[in-house]
């Protein structure tokens, strides 16, 4: 079965139709840049876009960078602040004409690496962090989601989490792989006091450089680099809305 999946961010909107058994790509990967302002009513023309340019019909998946709660948005930290409150599922399915459904992205590329990368029939907890200019975290448990964590949000050092470990805070202190791989070290066992997990998941773009900091991850649990990758948002989406409509949610 085939599933568009689209993974919407600050910086731009990226889809493509996914195998949702296999979880490849079965046409080109779309990216489109995501407008400024990213308004709902802006957004929406440029999800409809994507939609209509991969000629699509039928379900639609969407990884959002927000807290989502049955499809409406309660956060907006890397989105126009307008869209607090507002139904992603309800406009987008409006403006395209097609049934959308709709979850956190960091959430989206959780459920792409528990089907089809390294959290596949991995039991007990398993956090997939997902690191660049912020920190994205999704936590299975025995392979069920618990939605719209914010663990990028924890105090560390009288600040924001992501403000001393993501990405951008490496480039921004021009950290060496050394330094920074040590700080992130800090935060893996600042989780594992909270949440005793199984297995940690590191995503984005970053964890192509793994093998650059991962030396300096001194905690007792373990922890890999994601399969997926860049497409980790566009196959969780659309896994997402294969298993919704399922009935497995």
């Amino acid at each position: 079965m085939e599933i568009l999946g689209v993974d919407i961010g600050g910086s731009g909107l990226k889809g493509a139709v996914v195998d949702v058994l296999s979880g490849e790509l079965r046409s080109t990967r779309l990216r489109i840049e995501t407008p400024k302002p990213s308004t709902p009513e802006r957004v929406a023309e440029a999800f409809t876009e994507l939609v209509r340019s991969l000629g699509w019909t039928g379900p639609v998946g969407c990884g959002f960078p927000a807290i989502v709660r049955q499809g409406v948005a309660h956060s907006a930290s890397n989105i126009d602040k307008s869209w607090m409150g507002r139904n992603i599922e309800t406009l987008f399915s409006e403006a395209t004409g097609q049934p959308v459904m709709a979850l956190n992205d960091a959430d989206a590329a959780g459920y792409a690496e528990m089907s089809f990368g390294k959290g596949k029939e991995q039991k007990g907890t398993v956090l997939l962090i997902t690191i660049g200019s912020g920190i994205g975290t999704a936590m299975f448990v025995n392979g069920r989601e618990v939605p719209n964590t914010e663990f990028g949000h924890l105090i560390m050092h009288n600040m924001i989490a992501e403000h001393y470990v993501s990405n951008s805070a490496r480039k921004r202190l021009d950290l060496s792989w050394d330094k920074w791989g040590k700080r992130f070290n800090e935060y893996l066992i600042h989780l594992e006091r909270l949440l005793s997990p199984d297995l940690f998941i590191l995503g984005g773009g970053i964890s192509k450089d793994y093998d650059s900091y991962s030396k300096y991850f001194k905690g007792a649990t373990p922890v890999v680099p994601a399969k997926l990758l860049n497409n980790a948002g566009i196959v969780g989406a659309a896994s997402y809305a294969y298993r919704y409509l399922q009935g497995e949610l």
